[in-house]
């Protein structure tokens, strides 16, 4: 009886183990979203920004919404240097820079914390593929949005 137990375990643990090990994958090993390897050319311009005055309703609801639109335009040359981990490439964004063009950034959390990444590391000194390997890396992941708002 307990060895047919121990056998039936054995079996749902390998089972679950095989299920699961495709999701199991880190965000290293996926491949990265699109993004732009070096500013624009000179005489380029980029796209607008969103004003943050143009959000309303859910896309205003949070402080960290609105400052989000504040911040990503004083780095978007930054922004457009780096890929976006909600995979947004999928409908047609090709940087981080794309989410701020409407409220598609002030909407996604992932964004959110990777313009908040961005800006901090920015404001230390960091270079935009500095940043774009922290991004790669995943340590937007630690931003804290509540906190974040308060950024300057």
């Amino acid at each position: 009886m307990n060895l047919r137990r121990s056998l039936s375990l054995a079996c749902v643990f390998l089972i679950t183990l095989i299920c699961s090990a495709p999701w199991a994958s880190s965000q290293q090993e996926a491949p990265v979203p699109a993004f732009n390897a070096a500013p624009p050319a000179k005489g380029t311009k980029l796209p607008p920004l969103l004003p943050k005055e143009e959000l309303w309703g859910e896309n205003a609801r949070f402080p960290f919404q609105t400052h989000a639109y504040d911040l990503a335009a004083k780095i978007p040359v930054v922004l457009h240097q780096q890929p976006c981990y909600c995979y947004c490439d999928r409908m047609g964004h090709n940087s981080l820079h794309s989410c701020f063009e409407n409220t598609h950034g002030a909407e996604c959390a992932t964004c959110l914390k990777e313009l908040y990444y961005a800006y901090s590391m920015n404001s230390k000194g960091k270079t935009a593929a500095q940043i774009r390997q922290g991004i790669i890396k995943g340590e937007w992941k630690q931003i804290n949005l509540e906190q974040a708002a308060s950024m300057n």
